[in-house]
């Protein structure tokens, strides 16, 4: 097996570690809703008041949307946080339907071969930005020295939708996941210090344009940080990304990740089994244990 990446400098987060829901901010539930079920096929798992869960055809919940009265739209590139977050499909099949899906809806996505996986861009009702995509084996995956190859170049998407053959598009597959999530920064390095050097993600890719990639695992990424923004946070009352949640094995692994934040000299907040920490630039995560 290759070996790749920058281990942090103390605690690690477990390899088994994973991504759970986003919970985003919206100006109008109804429409939001609308959006992800006839444009990207998800399903209501709950809906109460002004919130609503939703997720795959499995019942695995992907994302959570939140409106509040006089929610502006999300600028694009303007403001510190959301980049993207990134749904990974189970297979390249599935990513072929979900692009003749679109076409079908006349609906214009942003394309990408990002050598480790395929990817395909969207933007939300209120500006927020969209990944789907579908992972390339892990075994065909290059290595430079001890970083993972990965750039942006265009997409096939004629042998992608080839792929899918002739079965029909039946919305958002089970077996979907929450792959990564991408995020402006003011500063790498201090996002490292962060994210690296205190939440415990190894660096996976480092010298590509303005940004970084951390996972655990191995993975190519679970977390991206660039620096292509240079706005302030959003604003209380602007869409955006109000948190996102990282899925350790246990109780203990989220303990002691939100010892080593702590120790790091950044405020962590006890909920409910779980642990809440803000980066630099008020982004929020919590740590999950899948106990809870």
């Amino acid at each position: 097996m290759r070996r790749y990446g920058m281990r942090p400098p103390a605690y690690r987060l477990p390899g088994a570690t994973r991504l759970g829901a986003v919970r985003l901010q919206v100006s109008d539930l109804a429409r939001s809703i609308t959006y992800y079920e006839r444009v990207l096929g998800m399903r209501v798992r709950d809906r109460a008041g002004d919130a609503a869960t939703l997720g795959d055809a499995g019942g695995h919940a992907l994302i959570r949307l939140e409106a509040r009265p006089g929610v502006r739209p999300a600028p694009p590139r303007a403001t510190l946080g959301l980049y993207h977050f990134a749904i990974l499909l189970p297979d390249r099949p599935s990513l072929g339907r979900v692009i003749r899906h679109l076409a079908g809806l006349g609906a214009r996505a942003g394309m990408a071969d990002h050598l480790v996986s395929e990817a395909i861009y969207l933007t939300d009702p209120d500006g927020l930005g969209i990944e789907v995509y579908a992972d390339r084996p892990r075994d065909s995956w290059r290595v430079n020295g001890q970083e993972l190859a990965m750039t942006t170049d265009p997409l096939d998407a004629e042998a992608v939708v080839a792929a899918a053959g002739s079965e029909p598009w039946t919305g958002m597959p089970a077996g979907t996941v929450l792959g990564h999530v991408h995020l402006h920064v003011g500063d790498l390095d201090e996002g490292a210090a962060f994210y690296h050097a205190a939440l415990g993600f190894d660096k996976v890719v480092w010298s590509y344009p303005g940004a970084l990639f951390l996972s655990a695992g191995g993975y190519h990424h679970h977390l991206g940080t660039n620096t292509w923004s240079r706005g302030p946070a959003p604003a209380a009352d602007q869409a955006r990304l109000l948190s996102w949640d990282i899925v350790v094995p246990t109780q203990a692994d989220a303990a002691e990740a939100a010892a080593s934040i702590t120790a790091a000299g950044y405020r962590i907040q006890e909920e409910d089994g779980a642990f809440r920490a803000a980066d630099p630039w008020g982004t929020t995560l919590r740590l999950v244990p899948e106990t809870v």
